[in-house]
């Protein structure tokens, strides 16, 4: 007789409605125009979402100068520098932007700070593409990052008086509060955005692991260890009290000698991990235990986000 084990399914978990436009835009693509249809940078950062548009036609790159310029191009859902599009224009290449909605709405933000004259701080992780993006928004020195409440105290502004602060999408919650809170004490003139820059997506996903861990022995986070929002996850269970969480791509990742003795586990995905390997991570656990599975919901999501209009227009 299997071990009995309770495993806390998290929902909201998986894919948010920027990374299915995102992927949706690729399949589009390529429905439109045949393969290969070029894709610069992971379109959202999970391997398996990768490998299955690269077994339908795309081409991943990194840069502008590995794409043909007779085949689409298409930008990921972290969104990009402005001289990305500028130069694929120059080239007149055929381009879509997949950029999250979400994400969009930070450029135009900064964009709209920059015009008025302010100096923006980016609360973000260095080299991450969605912070290279915004910060390629606005000339260079327009935008100084900030990752820690330590680095707050480092930085040096053109004019105290004149800053706004924007923020990466993917973030934890809890800990922007604090750079937030250290931004305003040292520049109390400092502007914030209308509404958090941080997207429904990752405040809901952080929300449901909060009820979760405080139920299991044990989370597993399904993602990918380039997926901030990811690994935030992870940061959030431990933080809510959850002595074991874990980032697993899938389920061959998953370290049962660590899981041994355990009789429940929370289960939550971050926003580029498709319910497939979700699925995976279940059937994983059945096989090994006599299972029941219970939903944690904090939050129904419905939001959906068009796709490019060329996208919708059939090709002439």
């Amino acid at each position: 007789m299997a071990q009995p084990l309770k495993l806390y399914l998290a929902a909201p978990r998986g894919f948010c409605a920027g990374v299915d436009r995102a992927i949706k835009i690729v399949e589009m693509a390529l429905e439109k125009w045949g393969a290969p249809v070029y894709v610069r940078h992971e379109i959202v950062h999970n391997k398996y979402v990768v490998d299955d548009l690269k077994a339908k036609g795309a081409v991943f790159v990194e840069e502008l100068d590995d794409c043909p310029q007779d085949r689409p191009v298409i930008f990921s859902a972290h969104g990009v520098p402005k001289a990305v599009p500028q130069e694929a224009q120059r080239r007149n290449m055929v381009f879509v932007d997949a950029t999250c909605p979400l994400v969009s709405k930070v450029h135009i933000e900064a964009e709209r700070h920059h015009q008025n004259g302010l100096q923006m701080v980016m609360i973000g992780h260095a080299g991450h593409p969605e912070t290279v993006g915004t910060m390629g928004q606005l000339p260079v020195g327009e935008v100084i990052l900030v990752e820690t409440v330590e680095d707050v105290a480092q930085i040096t502004p053109r004019d105290p008086e004149k800053l706004a602060f924007i923020t990466q999408t993917t973030l934890s919650v809890d800990d922007t509060a604090d750079i937030v809170a250290a931004l305003q004490a040292r520049f109390p003139k400092i502007v914030g955005p209308h509404k958090e820059d941080i997207c429904y997506a990752t405040t809901n996903r952080q929300e449901a692991v909060k009820a979760v861990a405080p139920l299991v022995d044990a989370l597993l986070v399904i993602g990918a260890p380039n997926s901030s929002n990811s690994r935030r996850l992870v940061e959030v269970g431990s933080k809510a009290g959850c002595k074991y969480a874990q980032l697993v791509q899938r389920a061959a990742d998953i370290d049962w000698r660590a899981l041994e003795g355990i009789t429940s586990v929370g289960i939550t995905a971050g926003a580029s991990a498709p319910e497939v390997l979700i699925d995976e991570v279940i059937s994983a656990f059945g096989n090994r235990y006599e299972v029941t599975v219970e939903i944690v919901e904090t939050a129904q999501e419905n939001v959906e986000f068009k796709v490019p209009r060329v996208l919708r227009e059939k090709v002439a």
